[in-house]
């Protein structure tokens, strides 16, 4: 296993990191708040983005993770974090310490590969090798188009672009020319979904699978498939998270997560990691508490169970 997952997952074999942004703009209150301020839905509010990510740092969680989210689609009704990608995680880099910074996921085949290789390699530089690179083949068609690019040969544009971020850009250049800053350790990748490939490619070329949303039963599927092609590497999940204030609020199922006080999450946290995932990104855009005392919360009565030192 790549050293940065031994980081990541820690000596339990188990974490717990945040998807950006960390705010609550998709609850009543958020809503409300964009409203008043005149802004979309999904556009979220970005007063607080890096005291919330400090806190984040300095609270133990293991990453932060950013979208690559190129253009505003109301359609989708999702910024994401809003700012770049790869401008985002250098600033990150400079306000944070130890937390990991992961995308989840860039969108290769709408970006240049040679400009890729220079940011992400930049990237880690900057954050002292805390880089997890997560990429996909994106699923917003609307993009391709308005970027110059084909939606129906994104696949092949995938495969093309992880050969030349492993290969450092060197099956592009010519003999005598270097591209800046060099790595002194790969990068690893993670593959969000399939990408347009097959199971058997993903489990060969990639060092991880960032994996769709979804109950601890449906997991077990995906983390057969994943240890049938992909053996011991890293297989990590999102969960959206509305915590309760009462501890023994009952878990609630809703889209893509649960809602209830932390001793729900706690058993939600158990089951995932009885079923083989191994990091668990919690969203919280639906959080209807403010962000910064559910990151309290979580952090005091949650990451002990499971960040062993």
């Amino acid at each position: 296993m790549h050293s940065r997952f031994q980081t990541l997952l820690g000596p339990n074999g188990f974490s717990i990191g945040l998807e950006m942004p960390l705010d609550n703009d998709w609850s009543s209150g958020g809503q409300r708040l964009a409203r008043e301020e005149g802004r979309p839905f999904g556009v979220t509010d970005l007063k607080h983005h890096a005291a919330m990510a400090r806190l984040a740092d300095q609270l133990g969680f293991r990453a932060l993770w950013v979208r690559d989210v190129p253009l505003y689609d109301p359609d989708f009704g999702d910024a994401g974090q809003v700012f770049e990608a790869f401008s985002y995680l250098g600033y990150l880099a400079g306000i944070t310490h130890g937390i990991m910074l992961g995308t989840a996921a860039m969108v290769l085949p709408l970006r240049e590969p040679l400009l890729f290789v220079k940011a992400m390699n930049s990237i880690d530089h900057l954050s002292n090798g805390r880089l997890l690179l997560g990429v996909a083949s994106g699923d917003r068609a609307v993009e391709y188009p308005i970027f110059g690019k084909d939606y129906d040969s994104r696949g092949a544009a995938f495969r093309d672009t992880v050969q030349t971020l492993r290969q450092q850009a060197q099956d592009r250049l010519p003999e005598g020319i270097q591209l800046l800053p060099h790595v002194t350790s790969a990068v690893p990748l993670l593959v969000a979904g399939l990408a347009q490939q097959s199971p058997a490619w993903v489990g060969q070329h990639m060092d991880g699978w960032l994996s769709y949303p979804g109950t601890p039963q449906e997991h077990v599927r995906r983390v057969g498939l994943w240890r049938e092609v992909g053996g011991s590497k890293p297989y990590i999940t999102v969960l959206q998270l509305d915590l309760d204030a009462d501890p023994a609020a009952p878990l609630r199922r809703m889209r893509m997560g649960i809602r209830g006080g932390r001793n729900a999450l706690l058993d939600e946290l158990q089951a995932l990691q009885e079923v083989g995932v191994q990091h668990v990104s919690l969203h919280l855009r639906l959080s209807e508490r403010p962000v910064a005392d559910v990151l309290q919360e979580v952090a005091q009565h949650i990451l002990p169970r499971f960040h062993l030192s």
